[in-house]
């Protein structure tokens, strides 16, 4: 897959008045960050067109993105570029007169965007891209979701440490039954099934996972569905869901919490592992949402907590975020040193894309402008209370 984009192509004189104002403008919102347009340090963005001002004060994130890949402007660090201005406020500063930005919370409000007929869509879109360039970006056990690097050095133990935390916090047993909603390419439900001598039944809405997911599971008592959540049927001891909630949708999560309580056992428990935001919002990212996740919504606490309401007793909410920004830079590293290897399949434009993506979400958890969150649910509260293991 290629990235397509269509662009507006901004053109004025590179020396006129609105450049010289423009640039000076920019540069005043950049340099309350301690950022220099132009400058030495490596956060500091290079201006290669002038219509790159112009995309980013009107168009805000969206803008800045597309003019990214458009070669716009380049950062050797675009991570910590984003972090500074995130940490400083700036992005406040700045106008977003995309469609996607003053339609997109509006549409949100009027349609299920996370419909079953958007999601299968919407789903395919990124996750049946390239299983090998996930597996290059990823690493051996292709997690596509934050690790824990407590005691971590590398990439792979610190997904090592995320699923045996994961299964610590449910506390599996042998024999035990375990539904993975939005198994991916099948980690969890390998790593449980191996470690800990459960079966698991695991679904995806991915072709591409659902494939290489059965594959790895071969011999184990692991069960891969292709099968949107809301078809879901059985009982389960314990039910797990990791990096799948942010593209269920503010207009499902209530749906999504009855399911999930209709299938799990009376005494069970059920662990959420999702992206969280500081703030309620009904839309996605303009640039994300256009480019990487469609209609993909970050959750709120407040949103969470409300869907959970009279559906889970909340045992324990952990928040580990800043490990986000760590498991991120692996998965650029990894993408950069692979990149000779996919560039017969995917242009220049997209590995700009994509590198962005990348190094600006690090630069989101680096801000703290966004969580990780694992929550432990029961439906009746753990007789006793709830321990969370120890680090």
């Amino acid at each position: 897959m290629r990235a397509h984009l269509d662009l507006p192509r901004f053109s004025f004189p590179p020396h006129g008045p609105l450049t010289t104002w423009l640039y000076r403008h920019a540069a005043a919102s950049f340099g309350a960050s301690g950022i220099t347009l132009d400058g030495p340090q490596p956060w500091d963005p290079q201006i290669h067109r002038p219509r790159a001002l112009l995309r980013l004060l009107t168009q805000g994130t969206l803008g800045a993105g597309e003019s990214y890949v458009d070669g716009d402007w380049d950062c050797a660090a675009p991570d910590e570029l984003i972090a500074r201005l995130l940490t400083a406020g700036a992005d406040r500063q700045w106008g977003d007169w995309s469609a996607a930005g003053l339609i997109g919370p509006l549409v949100a409000h009027l349609a299920n965007l996370q419909s079953r007929s958007h999601a299968r869509k919407d789903i395919a879109h990124h996750y049946d891209l390239d299983n090998d360039l996930y597996a290059a970006m990823l690493g051996r056990t292709m997690a596509y979701s934050c690790g824990y690097w407590t005691r971590a050095a590398t990439l792979d133990e610190a997904q090592d440490a995320k699923h045996a935390l994961i299964c610590e916090k449910l506390g599996l047993r042998p024999g035990m039954r375990v539904l993975d909603i939005g198994c991916g390419w099948g980690a969890f439900a390998e790593f449980a099934a191996r470690q800990h001598g459960v079966s698991v039944v695991g679904i995806t809405l991915s072709a591409a996972q659902e494939a290489l997911a059965r594959r790895r599971a071969a011999g184990l008592p692991v069960t891969i569905l292709k099968q949107d959540y809301r078809d879901l049927t059985g009982t389960f001891d314990r039910i797990v869901s990791v990096g799948m909630f942010e593209h269920v949708g503010p207009r499902n999560y209530a749906t999504f919490f009855d399911v999930a309580r209709a299938r799990l056992a009376h005494d069970g428990l059920m662990l959420l592992h999702t992206i969280g935001g500081n703030r309620s919002e009904a839309a996605p990212d303009p640039w994300i949402g256009r480019y990487i996740f469609p209609h993909a919504v970050l959750p709120s606490v407040a949103q969470i907590g409300l869907a959970i309401e009279g559906r889970f007793v909340l045992e324990d909410w952990h928040n580990f975020g800043a490990d986000y920004d760590r498991t991120l830079m692996a998965w650029s590293a990894n993408l950069e040193a692979s990149w000779p290897s996919h560039a017969r399949r995917h242009d220049e434009r997209f590995h700009r894309l994509w590198r962005y993506y990348l190094l600006m979400c690090a630069g989101t958890f680096r801000a703290r402008r966004t969580q990780l969150w694992q929550l432990v649910l029961s439906p009746q509260g753990v007789p006793g209370g709830y321990r969370r293991p120890a680090d």
